[in-house]
C-alpha cells in the first residue's frame, strides 16, 4: 500500500478558546520549574550553565489565552490523515500540529492517548493547552504557546519518493522559525519527523524543544528507556539524582508508583542510542527513538495521589482512561536552554512506532535485563543506521524543499520578521499575502516611521518588543498609542524606569487612560508600591468600565483587569474598592468561575464567612486554574477548618 495523504474533518466536544487577553503580560511567568543558586550549585557543570542561560523574563510579546470555559460541544476540526499499510496518523494543523492520533493499522491498536474531548487548561506558557497526543514544544521551559495556536501546513516530496506533511511557523518568544516534517514510508511502521530550528538573526539565542508523547497508563504500563539513573523534578521545586528504576521503596518506572506529579528526567550515557518505550502490561506498546541531537528522555507522571487524578478528570472526561507522558528535548532536563548561535540551526530526525518484547522480561525484576529486551527490540524494528539514513536524506533533499499544495495557514508574524528583516529560509516561505489585521500597524511604522493611531476606539493591539522594533517606536512620533508600545518593550528589555516614563508620557494626553493605567499599576506592584498599584488598578478599571463597549475584545479586558484589579485590592486591604470593582462587572463576568472564587474572597474579607463557604458548596469551576497553584485549598481554608472537597483538590504535591 503506497502512503497517502488526505484532508479529513475530526469531530470533538471542545470548548471554545475564546478571544485573547488584550492585557500585555508584564509579570514574569508563574513558572514551577525553578531552581534556587545553591541547588543549581550542585549539579553538572554544563547542565547548570544551560539551567542559567536566558531564562524568560516575560512572554512578551506573546498574549495570554486564557478566554476559555468549560462547556463542550461538537465542533469540528481541520485535520491531516497520514497513512500506509502499517499506520494511521492524525494531525491538527490549527492545533500547534499535534499529533492526535496514532493507530497500529494490522493489530488496530491506538499506541498514544487519544484525548475524545478537546478541553483547554492552564499548563501552556500563555495558557490554554490540551492533553493528549504528540506536541511539539519549542520556546521556553514549559508547554509552548503554540499549542491552541494554527500552524502553517502544506504538503512536500518526502526524501523516499512518496510524500510529507510540512508544518512551519515562527516561534515569537525567541524569534526563531522552526519545521515538522513528518512522513510514513510506504514500508515503515514508524512515523518519521524530521524537524529544524533556525536562527537567522545575527545574535545567539536560547533554543527549547522537547518533543511530548501522551501514553495510555494503567497499573501495567512500564516506561523503559536506557539509563541507571534520573534527575527527579517534583513540584517541591527539588532537583535531585536518583537511581532507576526503585526510588524511595517503589519502583518510578511505572507511573502509578508515584503519589504526586513528578518528572523524571533519565541520564542517557553519552553514546548510547536514545529512546523511551512505555510498555503495558502485555509487552506491546510504543517506542519513541532521535538521532543524538535530541539527547534528552524524559517520563512526566500524575502519580496515583488524589490532586494528579483530580488534574486527569478535569483535562478530559470522568471515566476516561488516564495517562502519562514519554518525552524527549535538546537538553537532558526541561530547565535548561541551549545556546544557537546566529546563523545556524539545529535539525535532528525522531521516529515513532509500535514496540513488542517479552513481557515476563520487560516487568522482570531485573531492570538491566527489562531495559535491553526493549533495546533489542527496537533494533530489530527499526536499526540505529536506518534512522541516520533517513535523517541525511530528508536533510540533505527535502529539508529545503519549496512547499506545494498549502494545508493550512498559520498567523501572520513570521511575514513581518521575513519581509523587515530579510531573512532568506528555504522550505519555509512566509509571503507578505499572510500578513493580517495585526500586523497592519507594525507594517506602516516600518514604512512610514509612524504607528497609525486606530480609526476606532478598540483595546490596544499586540506589542511587540524585539530590539529593533524598539528602535522604530523611539524615533516614532510620540503619541499616547505609540508611548503605550514603547514603554512594552522598553519594560520587556528591562529598562523599567524608561518603561514607567514612557507610559507617564503617554498618560498626560491619552484619551484612553486605562491601558496605560494599568501597566503603571503593574510596574507599582512589582517596585513594592501595594497602596499606589491599588489606587491605579480602581482608577484603570473606572476608566475602562466607562469606555467600554459590546464585543469580545471588550468584555476580555473587563475580566482580564476586573481579575486583576480585585486580587489587588482585596491584597491591599482596599475592600470598599475591591466591592466597587465587583459592582461595575457585567453580571455574565460575574456567573464565571473566575470571578466566584473571587466573590468567595470578597466576602470572607467583609466578614461574611458563611456566605464565602456557600460559594464554593454552591459549586463552580476555576477554569483556567494554573498547574501548581494552590488558590483554592488556600481560600478554603480561610474560610472553613473542614476537609478539602475532592472536587477542589488540585494539589500536586505533599502537604508542607
Amino acid at each position: 500500500m503506497a502512503t497517502t495523504v488526505r484532508r479529513a474533518v475530526l469531530t470533538l466536544p471542545a470548548a471554545p478558546l475564546g478571544p485573547e487577553n488584550p492585557l500585555p503580560v508584564l509579570r514574569a511567568p508563574a513558572d514551577v520549574h525553578t531552581l534556587d543558586e545553591r541547588t543549581r550549585e550542585g549539579l553538572p557543570r554544563d547542565m547548570a550553565r544551560q539551567i542559567g542561560y536566558e531564562p524568560l523574563r516575560s512572554l512578551l510579546p506573546v498574549r495570554l489565552l486564557d478566554g476559555y470555559q468549560r462547556h463542550r460541544q461538537d465542533t469540528e476540526f481541520e485535520a491531516v490523515v497520514i497513512e500506509n499499510a502499517h499506520l494511521r496518523v492524525t494531525v491538527l494543523p490549527g492545533l500547534g500540529g499535534r499529533v492526535h492520533s496514532l493507530v497500529h493499522l494490522p493489530t488496530g491498536r491506538e499506541l498514544l492517548y487519544r484525548n475524545p474531548v478537546f478541553q483547554p487548561a492552564n499548563f501552556a506558557l500563555n495558557g490554554a493547552w490540551f492533553s493528549g497526543g504528540i506536541e511539539w514544544n519549542i520556546g521556553a521551559t514549559g508547554h509552548t504557546t503554540l499549542s491552541c495556536a494554527p500552524l502553517h501546513a502544506a504538503l512536500v516530496p518526502a526524501p523516499d519518493g512518496g510524500v510529507m506533511v510540512r508544518l512551519w511557523e515562527w516561534e515569537r518568544l525567541r524569534d526563531l522559525p522552526f519545521q515538522v516534517d513528518l512522513w510514513l514510508p510506504g514500508d515503515s511502521e514508524f512515523l518519521y519527523v524530521g524537524v529544524r530550528v533556525r536562527n537567522p538573526h545575527e545574535r545567539p539565542a536560547p533554543v527549547y524543544w522537547w518533543s511530548n508523547t501522551a501514553v495510555p497508563e494503567n497499573s501495567g504500563t512500564r516506561v523503559l528507556a536506557p539509563a541507571d539513573e534520573a534527575w527527579h523534578f517534583g513540584y517541591e521545586r527539588a532537583l535531585r539524582r536518583i537511581p532507576v528504576p526503585r526510588w524511595e521503596g517503589e519502583d518510578r518506572t511505572y507511573p502509578l508508583g508515584s503519589t504526586y506529579p513528578a518528572d523524571f528526567f533519565y541520564e542517557v550515557p553519552d553514546g548510547a542510542r536514545p529512546w523511551v518505550a512505555s510498555l503495558d502490561a502485555g509487552g506491546h506498546g510504543l517506542v519513541q527513538t532521535s538521532t543524538a541531537r535530541l539527547r534528552g528522555r524524559k517520563l512526566f507522571v500524575w502519580g496515583a495521589g488524589e490532586g494528579g487524578r483530580r488534574w486527569q478528570e478535569w483535562l478530559t472526561e470522568p471515566g476516561t482512561g488516564g495517562y502519562a507522558e514519554i518525552q524527549a528535548g535538546l537538553a537532558r532536563t526541561q530547565l535548561e536552554h541551549v545556546r544557537l548561535e546566529a546563523g545556524a540551526e539545529f535539525s535532528w530526525l525522531e521516529a515513532y512506532g509500535p514496540l513488542a518484547a517479552d513481557p515476563a522480561t520487560v516487568h522482570g525484576p531485573d531492570w538491566a535485563a527489562a531495559r535491553s529486551a526493549a533495546q533489542t527490540a527496537l533494533a530489530a524494528a527499526l536499526p540505529p543506521e536506518r534512522v541516520e539514513e533517513a535523517y541525511e536524506a530528508w536533510r540533505g533533499r527535502a529539508a529545503d524543499t519549496e512547499p506545494g499544495e498549502r494545508l493550512a495557514t498559520g498567523s501572520g508574524w513570521g511575514a513581518l520578521e521575513v519581509l523587515c528583516g530579510g531573512h532568506k529560509l528555504p522550505g519555509t516561505p512566509f509571503p507578505e499575502s499572510g500578513l493580517g489585521e495585526d500586523q497592519a500597524p507594525w507594517l506602516e511604522l516600518w514604512r512610514t516611521g509612524v504607528f497609525p493611531t486606530p480609526r476606532r476606539v478598540a483595546p490596544p493591539g499586540p506589542s511587540l518588543v524585539a530590539p529593533h522594533w524598539r528602535d522604530m517606536l523611539e524615533t516614532a512620533p510620540a503619541e499616547p498609542l505609540t508611548e503605550y508600545h514603547l514603554g512594552v518593550a522598553q519594560w520587556h528589555a528591562g529598562d523599567v524606569a524608561q518603561a514607567v516614563r514612557s507610559w507617564e508620557r503617554g498618560l498626560a494626553l491619552a484619551p484612553s487612560r486605562w491601558p496605560l493605567l494599568r501597566c503603571l499599576a503593574v510596574a507599582d506592584a512589582l517596585a513594592g508600591d501595594p497602596e499606589r498599584a491599588a489606587q491605579r488598578f480602581a482608577e484603570a478599571f473606572e476608566d475602562l468600565a466607562e469606555e467600554s463597549r459590546g464585543g469580545r475584545s471588550w468584555t476580555a479586558a473587563e475580566s482580564a483587569l476586573g481579575r486583576e484589579a480585585m486580587t489587588t485590592l482585596l491584597a491591599a486591604g482596599r475592600v470598599p474598592a475591591a466591592r466597587a470593582v465587583w459592582d461595575r462587572l457585567r453580571p455574565a463576568l460575574r456567573e464565571e468561575g473566575r470571578f466566584r472564587l473571587l466573590a468567595a474572597r470578597l466576602l470572607a474579607a467583609e466578614g461574611h464567612v458563611g456566605a464565602a463557604r456557600r460559594v464554593f458548596e454552591e459549586g463552580f469551576e476555576l477554569p483556567d486554574l494554573r498547574e501548581g497553584d494552590e488558590i483554592l485549598s488556600e481560600v478554603w481554608a480561610r474560610v472553613t477548618d473542614r476537609p478539602l472537597p475532592p472536587s477542589y483538590n488540585f494539589r500536586m504535591r505533599p502537604p508542607l
